[in-house]
């Protein structure tokens, strides 16, 4: 017979996938609501990229 709830791996598995599906459900809900913010790493990104493309210029111009 078999029980009525996973146990073992299993479990744990479907817990780590609903945990995600969660995750993504209540970042779709924020986004719609317009808390989105942009990361830290990607406004540093931007940063770097404009600041050694000003450097480029004025040093190669």
């Amino acid at each position: 017979m078999m029980p009525t709830e996973p146990t073992g791996r299993g479990s744990e598995k479907q817990n780590w996938a609903e945990r995600r599906r969660q995750k993504i459900r209540d970042e779709i809900e924020r986004n719609r609501r317009g808390e989105y913010t942009v990361p830290t790493w990607v406004l540093a990104l931007a940063l770097a990229l404009i600041v050694g493309a000003w450097a480029a210029l004025a040093i190669f111009a």
